[in-house]
């Protein structure tokens, strides 16, 4: 009886001591907000019809389209997207923003190729144009001085929860973050680098 008793109470012991483990591997894990590309992959070379083109100077041979890009797994109270794309390494270290766009819908996980070009005024379908560092609007491809080795651009998608719509076109990068200040749900980021020919 004392024998059985022993048994019994270290039964139960072991199980209690497992009984956290397994519910937590039981738990589904949570996924994460990511960002791709089908053109290129992570941290790899920029192709040359998304480099700048003759706003670089006339020997700059890029197409300066915007690259396709697909993300997945946003947070759940995500109401619109933004993109921010820039280039820590460019103006000798201030950095420069080559794209801004944004009032772009929550039911979208994707843009094609070519969906930065601006409009006269600002707005396109499913997304509003901000300005770069050069104070155009839409996207400029990256440049960068032939004699630096590849610069790094960052592409965030941002997830807000602000309505399509809320933010007007023609926002530089301050104003924008100004205006989504305390309303980002989180970033999916991607890494892409560039060098001009000489």
């Amino acid at each position: 009886m004392k024998k059985h008793l022993i048994r019994l109470v270290t039964v139960l012991a072991v199980a209690l001591a497992l009984a956290p483990v397994s519910s937590r591997a039981a738990a589904p894990k949570e996924k994460l907000f990511t960002l791709a590309s089908p053109a290129f992959k992570d941290n790899a070379m920029l192709p040359l019809k998304y480099a700048g083109g003759t706003e670089c100077g006339a020997t700059s041979r890029g197409g300066n389209q915007s690259p396709p890009l697909a993300w997945s797994n946003p947070p759940a109270l995500t109401k619109s997207f933004a993109i921010v794309m820039i280039d820590p390494d460019g103006r000798r270290g201030e950095g420069s923003v080559h794209w801004i766009a944004y009032n772009i819908p929550a039911s979208e996980s994707a843009l094609k190729a070519g969906a930065g070009a601006a409009t006269p005024s600002g707005n396109a379908k499913d997304i509003s144009s901000g300005k770069n560092s050069r104070g155009l609007l839409g996207y400029t491809g990256p440049c960068g001085p032939p004699a630096d080795g590849p610069h790094h651009y960052v592409i965030d998608v941002l997830a807000l929860d602000l309505q399509p719509g809320f933010l007007q076109p023609g926002l530089d990068r301050d104003a924008f973050l100004k205006m989504i200040a305390g309303h980002s749900l989180g970033p999916a980021s991607l890494v892409v680098r560039y060098r001009r020919s000489p």
